[in-house]
């Protein structure tokens, strides 16, 4: 068997895996959007909702780190079929429970699915980059970014042309990852960490990283409470609250994240030009002076202005993990799930507390005191010390 240190670069390897990462997000990704029907259905409080997306993050995103030390430990590409599988099939099957509780299940089991596929599926990429590593991986991120912007508009369009009790259907996607998946298994099943002895020590920890992760930690926290929170009450405000077309709400939502899609790439050039601490507070800048413009226009320059407010807030989503790589050099797993999973699952909780907000202000209170969020993101940007002197000759800082 082949060990993976000396496998070449190989692109179909990583167009399959980040397909599953576009299919495990799509799920991720339409929860929200189809949130305002599971409410009218079951007669939910907006803080019943908030608790369902509580449940959805915390199994999907904080419980990462968890799944990413028992992959470590063990090879487990079992993880990725059955991870794809288990996001698919808990959303897809939300039009038929008929209870709060059924409902809450559904989400954890689709939420587990998501936890399992993504430590995995990164791990397993990095395998098949041979030599360009940075290219690779871009290769799988992009799948899952173009995942969360497309879960809005597919689940909203099925709803709108099939039905509510047609969202079974989605599994579609899932069913061609896995089989896709399963084709390439032992091509995905030969790929093997280098042994521990070959990997080189990355150094110490340089003095005050962890204040200055935990400044970067906050940060993510906010960037990601502003994301969710724009995902989940786009729809309400425009669902609910005006009684618009459902279809022009998950466009408007999938907008936003094509906007982020975009500025993911074009942020990772930039911030390695021009300073990772340096861009971080540049997105949260443009990100809280874009915000309120939301509330100023309509039409097709509220497109306009969503895709430019996903571009500023999202396009720092890769340059956070670097930042966090760079503070804990010996623990490039632990940095990376704290950043791709935990912070990001900890902002997705405080759209719990705009359920509270809905409940007792209404909804354009809840969508308005968002912009309150990319401020004190940037507040927190600022006063991160980075590159810290160890750090100091890392590439792009």
């Amino acid at each position: 068997m082949q060990n993976s240190f000396d496998l070449k670069f190989n692109l179909k390897i990583l167009l399959i895996l980040s397909f599953g990462h576009l299919v495990t997000d799509i799920y991720q990704g339409a929860l929200p959007a189809i949130l305002p029907f599971l409410k009218e259905r079951l007669a939910l409080s907006y803080t019943m909702a908030g608790v369902i997306l509580m449940a959805a993050n915390f199994t999907s995103s904080i419980l990462q780190p968890l799944f990413g030390y028992f992959s470590d430990r063990k090879e487990k590409a079992l993880l990725l079929p059955l991870g794809c599988l288990a996001a698919g099939a808990g959303l897809s099957l939300l039009s038929l429970p008929t209870n709060f509780a059924a409902v809450l299940a559904l989400v954890v089991i689709s939420g587990l699915g998501v936890a399992a596929y993504h430590p995995e599926g990164y791990k397993t990429a990095y395998f098949f980059t041979g030599a360009r590593p940075a290219t690779g991986m871009s290769v799988f991120s992009v799948g899952g970014n173009l995942g969360l912007a497309l879960g809005p508009i597919i689940s909203l369009a099925v709803i709108a042309h099939l039905g509510f009790a047609s969202l079974p259907v989605m599994a579609v996607f899932a069913v061609l990852s896995v089989s896709l998946l399963v084709f390439t298994w032992r091509t995905l099943h030969a790929a093997k960490p280098p042994p521990k002895a070959s990997r080189q020590s990355a150094g110490a920890v340089p003095a005050g990283a962890y204040l200055s992760l935990f400044l970067v930690i906050a940060a993510v926290v906010m960037r990601a409470w502003t994301q969710l929170g724009l995902m989940t009450y786009i729809p309400f405000y425009y669902i609910d609250f005006l009684k618009g077309d459902p279809l022009y709400s998950g466009t408007l939502v999938s907008t936003f994240l094509l906007g982020g899609v975009a500025g993911t790439i074009a942020g990772s050039v930039a911030a390695d030009r021009w300073g990772h601490k340096r861009y971080l507070i540049f997105s949260m800048l443009a990100a809280s002076l874009i915000f309120p413009l939301i509330f100023a226009v309509e039409g097709p320059l509220l497109f306009a202005v969503l895709a430019a407010e996903g571009m500023a807030l999202i396009s720092s989503f890769t340059v956070t993990i670097v930042m966090a790589q760079h503070l804990m050099p010996n623990n490039l797993g632990i940095a990376s799930g704290l950043m791709v999973g935990f912070a990001i699952g900890a902002g997705g909780l405080g759209v719990t507390l705009l359920g509270v907000v809905a409940d007792h202000f209404g909804v354009p209170a809840a969508l308005k005191s968002i912009m309150l969020l990319p401020l004190a993101g940037l507040g927190l940007s600022l006063m991160i010390r980075y590159p810290l002197p160890a750090a100091s000759e890392t590439p792009g800082t």
